[in-house]
């Protein structure tokens, strides 16, 4: 049969791995920034060693799935690499599995956990939080390598629901055994390596010699596990120090011990219980206690202003309002302004080589305006601040006269809140409080199945985009990627400046979103080019068992910023 495969037209025969094909076109390299590492046909991500037409009969389910993903596509198919979002999913899926085997050949019967990813790293805590020596690092190191060069082969098996419980629960991994009781399916597809069977969250590369490129440190509890730089995929990314950063995800772990919720199985355990009520009481009470304390801090501080900054759907304008209302126990009348106001007439942004205009560079707003109106507020003068009409696209020709005195903060809101070009040189910086606040789940599937932070904002702003802008998951979808890349441009690189970190997850809210959203991304066809991300998102919800309690969900809530009902916009 003919296929066309990045471009190239060319006939796949019976038995034929996509692997062997790559190889055959002269497609595959050792450098990352070019090598196939997995392929997508018709929306959804295969392994390279998927095998298009099978010299065997296959099974029904099988075929249909073949014909379908063959026939949508039109016998076409992509390469993912490393620089695309999935292809760089899959490789830190394969370099995970070497990981993990590795630790399993040296630390047989030691507990593993995939905590968080923190900057270019994963970190793993390992049994009881043991501490590792430099030469225990050197070994693992060593053992990976070893399992690299052996390029074995990573076989993906598709076993019996009940046949995958029995063999996690003879292999001790009860974590998992307590996830796949709450799977909707009767089977369950694992990767296999000798005898060393797990499963990943998706598809992974070929064989283990793809994760060639890593590093591993130390860290206090455990080990930071280094993926390819950014910059330079054929290096491992240089370890930052971000101490902030790794406070709040050891502040968040810690609200889930106090919860008795580390994994999705606990959640569920609680939604079927009915003590998913009481988790959303403590849940959104350590959220008003953190409030509570970044208001004393700032009082302490003498701070005149608080500067609120964070990526797109991390709660940044409830958090907002929620700190003003604690200030004002301390007697304070904060007042809130938004950063969008000092938006620049859109006929006056310059368009970049490309033609667009990206709105969210920091030359969309009149920085001289802000800073010469911060100062004069600073210095107790009446000042008129701007209004922007987003209908228009211009700023309106009267906005708010405001003086500010000693009881009168102002809490600043937007996008580049921590971004140093903001203040200006003159001001006292002793008088300014930098909040940053992000999503920043701790909640896992499992032991090894991390779920990335930005999954929870994506869920987050599919339900706020279509239940207050009638924008379909599609379309949502479409503009991620450029979202994404803004934060990583504008947002992420300021984040250790702040003076805290706030994490706005509530541990409870994928089993409240799972309502709003499921239908919308079940809907999206097959033949969509968003098809793979809704299926990816549709597999990970399965897991959560839907919580119908809402009316448990205060109306200050930061949830309530995306499933609406939120009293601060009334």
């Amino acid at each position: 049969m003919q296929f066309t495969i990045d471009g190239i037209v060319t006939e796949v025969q019976p038995g034929e791995s996509l692997r062997a094909v790559v190889c055959r076109l002269g497609l595959d390299s050792a450098d990352l920034k070019t090598r196939p590492l997995a392929a997508t046909i018709a929306g959804e991500t295969f392994t390279l060693n998927y095998v298009p037409l099978r010299e065997e009969p296959a099974s029904t389910s099988q075929r249909v799935a073949l014909r379908r993903a063959i026939q949508a596509a039109d016998g076409t198919i992509s390469l993912l690499r490393y620089d695309s979002a999935r292809g760089n999913r899959v490789y830190e899926r394969t370099m995970l599995f070497v990981f993990l085997l590795a630790m399993r050949e040296l630390y047989p019967k030691t507990r593993v956990r995939i905590n968080y990813a923190v900057g270019a790293g994963l970190f793993a805590s390992v049994g009881d939080h043991m501490r590792l020596s430099q030469q225990d690092v050197d070994r693992i190191k060593k053992a990976m390598r070893e399992i690299v060069n052996a390029d074995l082969t990573l076989e993906r098996k598709r076993l019996d629901i009940e046949d995958a419980i029995d063999f996690f629960s003879a292999d001790g991994q009860e974590d998992k055994v307590r996830l796949l009781k709450y799977r909707q399916f009767s089977f369950f597809d694992v990767y296999r390596q000798d005898d060393y069977v797990d499963y990943f969250y998706g598809e992974m590369a070929p064989s283990t010699g793809y994760a060639s490129v890593f590093d591993l440190q130390a860290q206090k509890g455990g080990l930071l596990l280094l993926r390819p730089s950014a910059e330079d995929p054929n290096k491992p990314a240089k370890h930052v120090s971000l101490p902030r950063l790794a406070g709040v995800f050891s502040e968040s772990e810690e609200w889930g011990c106090l919860m008795h919720c580390g994994v999705v199985a606990d959640l569920n355990d609680m939604v079927l219980s009915g003590e998913v009520r009481t988790l959303i009481r403590v849940n959104e009470a350590l959220h008003e206690k953190r409030f509570a304390q970044l208001a004393d801090e700032i009082i302490e501080r003498g701070a005149r202003a608080v500067l609120i900054a964070g990526p797109s759907s991390s709660g940044k304008t409830t958090s907002a309002n929620r700190l003003c209302t604690q200030l004002r126990v301390h007697g304070k009348t904060p007042i809130l302004v938004s950063l969008d106001n000092y938006y620049l007439n859109r006929e006056s942004l310059k368009p970049g080589p490309d033609g667009t205009i990206d709105l969210e560079d920091i030359a969309t707003l009149d920085i001289p305006q802000f800073q010469e109106d911060l100062t004069r507020l600073l210095r107790g003068e009446e000042v008129e601040l701007p209004l922007f009409d987003f209908v228009t696209q211009h700023r309106c020709e009267k906005g708010t006269r405001l003086r500010l005195d000693e009881n009168t903060p102002l809490v600043i809101e937007g996008l580049h809140g921590l971004n140093p070009q903001l203040l200006p040189d003159a001001i006292d910086k002793k008088l300014i409080f930098r909040l940053y606040v992000s999503a920043l789940t701790t909640l896992n599937l499992d032991d090894h199945n991390r779920v990335p932070t930005t999954y929870l904002r994506l869920l987050r702003r599919m339900v706020r985009d279509h239940e207050t802008r009638g924008a379909s998951v599609e379309r949502t979808l479409s503009m991620w990627d450029s979202v994404r890349a803004g934060e990583e441009k504008w947002i992420f690189p300021f984040q250790e400046d702040a003076d805290a970190i706030f994490n706005t997850t509530l541990i409870y809210e994928p089993s409240v979103l799972k309502k709003h959203i499921f239908p919308l991304l079940e809907a999206v066809p097959p033949e969509s080019i968003y098809y793979d991300e809704a299926r990816s998102i549709v597999k990970f919800l399965n897991y959560f068992v839907e919580a119908d309690v809402e009316d448990e969900i205060p109306p200050t809530s930061i949830l309530r910023e995306f499933i609406g009902g939120n009293t601060f916009y009334r």
